[in-house]
């Protein structure tokens, strides 16, 4: 006896070995052998033979029309062989009631199984709106053979150019673009991003860069949204004793510090650090204070910044030439002989005397000029030797004073033209600004723990730096307290910090207490959008690098071996690996030769040359 049968989720046929009520043992048309419930029997038949009987149902169900077979079949449940038999109008044979069987089987849109065997019709409605559904795959996958055609045959689809980054960055992978898209790939065996580029879909490797960033931290755009105005800076604060400047570069609009120096009849100076207050303007928990906390941090990169708060706020509290701003201020009085004999903070109003700018300072303020008297003259000559004198004590006084010339690098960009600038940090304007920064933050975060009222502290222990709530070592700095104060117009932590110092300042309840859920929110979040932030910055410092070898030509370079493969070219912050070296030490001088730059990639090959110098034969000519 043979049998069509059901396993599986499918229809098979087979011949009957032997039997009880509950099971069979029956092999398959294939001849696999094995056991079967009986109540997966759908149909017996002695003839024809089990591999002939299929056949022959498979080309009669191929004539079969679902949607007549829908009609006939009425609304209430029935049987396949129910239904073969009005179909056929007589006792179906095997394969006619195997046909009507598979054709119920792959029809699942029309009839709904409801048991071996057993269907019910699919309601109108359903089966109208699944014809529907099966009608927009269709044109579905109709449109993504074209598309996927198009991509790998170079040719970016109309659909596509305005996602172009978004499914290089951010992809959705449920939508019919990145299933297009990851199916080119894998038939092309190119990348999306290279599958991409032989498109013409990426002009600009920069432009691929930097949408990368602001879809995962702007993804709604770099605008800010509606806002209140800022509050208006306050008018009744008492007026500073002495005129300020601030010390920036020509492209800084959020100018965060200022000095003022007033010299002492006894040979003493007070020294008036000034930070801009925009504290004063921003509520807590304002539509400002929520851009501000959602921001973090202004993001720079070469070429151009993202600010952390509106022009208008920036412009009503930057430290502008010309005005007198609130300020948030820390007076150190110094003795003749450099020591420090008091300080105080208070919030006052500052005259600005000027915005002095690195660019037209370094010349006349720099290791060649201080204390020359043949040196030419300028504003606030006077002052500044004073402080950077006063800066080197300081400095001295941590104990941890770089004796390593290190460069900083100024790019200038100017219509896809980059210019790379090495600016040799630690000479005098960045010494005198830093130590003066470092001396505010670390008085405030003291005022701030002594006085109990809770802070974020950037902390250094066993090599690792961290932000915290509760005061510890600066270990790297050599400072007992170190708290983010003097940048709140650029950096969130700093807005919060100046909050609760303007409190301790003016004898008011501090607006965030020790155990503030904001403030551990704030720290974590700032934490890892400024890593975020900085490596982005970082990324595009070398891709700038790399596209300053390809623009001027450069084929080859002098370099200095940082350890084993990694060196860092000279003139550049930029570090690669070289192949094709010997075994070389830390400091050694070596040649190499560059490949072609892969922008999008953000890499270069670097293949060794020669080696210029060793360590040993520097220190025995040194």
């Amino acid at each position: 006896m043979n049998i069509f049968y059901e396993e599986d989720g499918d229809i098979k046929v087979g011949h009957i070995l032997s039997e009880t009520p509950a099971a069979l043992q029956i092999e398959s048309q294939f001849g696999k052998r094995g056991k079967l419930k009986a109540a997966n029997v759908l149909l017996r038949f002695a003839a024809p033979a089990p591999a002939e009987a299929i056949d022959a149902a498979r080309a009669l169900m191929t004539e079969l029309d679902p949607d007549f077979l829908w009609e006939v079949a009425g609304t209430d449940e029935f049987g396949f062989d129910t239904l073969a038999a009005d179909y056929w109008g007589h006792a179906p044979t095997p394969a006619e009631a195997g046909a009507i069987a598979l054709k119920l089987h792959e029809s699942p849109i029309f009839f709904h199984k409801k048991g071996k065997g057993r269907y019910r019709a699919a309601p109108a409605e359903i089966l109208a709106a699944a014809k529907a559904g099966l009608e927009r795959r269709a044109k579905e996958a109709e449109q993504r053979a074209a598309w996927v055609a198009d991509l790998i045959a170079g040719q970016l689809p109309e659909a596509f150019a305005e996602q172009v980054f978004v499914l290089l960055h951010k992809p959705d992978k449920n939508t019919l673009l990145y299933k297009a898209l990851d199916e080119a790939c894998s038939k092309s065996g190119h990348s999306a991003l290279h599958l991409f580029q032989g498109c013409g879909a990426i002009r600009k490797p920069h432009e691929f860069h930097l949408q990368g960033f602001l879809l995962e931290h702007f993804p709604k755009g770099v605008g800010f949204p509606a806002a209140a105005a800022p509050l208006a800076p306050p008018t009744d604060l008492p007026p500073a004793d002495a005129p300020a400047f601030s010390i920036d570069d020509a492209e800084t609009t959020e100018i965060d510090d200022a000095f003022s120096v007033i010299f002492r009849p006894d040979g003493g100076v007070r020294v008036g650090v000034h930070i801009a207050c925009p504290a004063l303007g921003i509520t807590i928990d304002s539509d400002l204070d929520r851009i501000a906390g959602n921001r973090l941090s202004t993001v720079y990169m070469p070429g151009q910044k993202i600010t952390m708060l509106p022009d208008a706020l920036v412009g009503a509290y930057t430290l502008a030439e010309g005005r007198t701003c609130p300020a948030l201020s820390l007076y150190v009085e110094v003795a003749s002989d450099y020591r420090i004999t008091a300080i105080e903070t208070r919030v006052d109003a500052v005259n600005i005397k000027a915005n002095l700018r690195h660019e037209t300072l370094e010349p006349l303020f720099n290791d060649d000029t201080i204390g020359n008297p043949a040196a030419p003259n300028y504003t606030f000559r006077r002052e500044l030797e004073w402080l950077w004198n006063f800066a080197t004590q300081l400095e001295a006084a941590r104990g941890k004073a770089d004796q390593v010339q290190r460069h900083d690098y100024i790019f200038k960009i100017d219509n896809d033209r980059v210019e790379i600038k090495p600016r040799l940090r630690g000479n005098p304007i960045d010494k005198l600004v830093s130590e003066l920064m470092i001396l505010a933050n670390s008085r405030w975060g003291a005022l701030l723990d002594e006085q109990g009222v809770a802070g974020i502290y950037r902390v250094q222990g066993g090599g690792k730096v961290r932000m915290q709530l509760t005061a510890a070592p600066h270990e790297g700095l050599g400072l007992d307290h170190y708290a983010w104060s003097s940048s709140p117009l650029r950096r969130f932590v700093d807005l919060l910090n100046q909050r609760q110092i303007i409190a301790v300042a003016q004898g008011q309840s501090p607006p965030y207490a020790k155990n503030d859920t904001r403030l551990f929110a704030a720290l974590r979040a700032f934490e890892l959008a400024y890593d975020a932030y900085n490596e982005h910055q970082r990324r595009m410092e070398r891709y700038w690098c790399l596209r300053w070898l390809t623009q001027e030509g450069i084929e080859t370079r002098d370099a200095s071996v940082i350890r084993e493969n990694l060196i860092r070219i000279d003139g550049l912050p930029l570090v690669v690996r070289m192949t094709g070296a010997p075994t070389l030490n830390p400091n050694d001088r070596v040649r190499v030769t560059f490949g072609v730059p892969d922008l999008l990639d953000i890499e270069v090959s670097c293949q060794y040359e020669a080696t210029l110098t060793t360590t040993l034969v520097a220190a025995t000519e040194a």
